[in-house]
């Protein structure tokens, strides 16, 4: 096991978009819409949890790199089942921000659960997975084009 080397990678330009989605109770879908968590602002508490998240990524996986983050872009909506995540992080390095933006979704629907969770503990987390990824040497990816398509592998054989 071991970190790779991005060492002689050039810096680029690199974003990564994720979702994630969080399913509830009414009740709980009314105390956000509402505004009566005892607890507070959930969505307002969910974004900054968002953006801590991708800055702490590599504090929660021991093989990604530290990367110096330019942006990160947390969107929160309530549907009718429950909460909708959209997390856009963007940097300029030598190594991809896939597994921040993955963290910061994750981040946020933790955060919405925390404060939830007295309401309803039957809350579900689901489908946070990357959606789209440009830069570097992969160049860009994006889920609804590569849906039953497996990308080749890059191992040497």
């Amino acid at each position: 096991m071991k970190m790779v080397d991005v060492g002689g990678k050039e810096k680029t330009e690199r974003v990564a978009v994720a979702r994630g989605r969080l399913r509830m109770s009414s009740a709980a879908l009314a105390a956000i819409r509402e505004r009566t968590v005892e607890k507070g602002d959930v969505l307002a508490a969910a974004r900054l949890a968002a953006i801590l998240g991708a800055k702490k990524t590599p504090d929660l996986g021991p093989l990604c790199h530290p990367i110096a983050l330019s942006g990160v872009e947390v969107d929160l909506a309530t549907g009718a089942e429950g909460v909708d995540i959209k997390v856009t992080v963007k940097t300029v390095d030598r190594t991809g921000v896939e597994m921040e933006a993955l963290t910061a979704v994750s981040a946020a629907a933790l955060t919405v659960y925390d404060m939830l969770k007295a309401i309803d503990r039957g809350m579900v987390i689901e489908a946070v997975q990357l959606e789209h990824k440009r830069g570097g040497r992969s160049g860009a990816w994006t889920r609804r084009e590569a849906q039953g398509a497996r990308p080749p592998s890059r191992r040497k054989p």
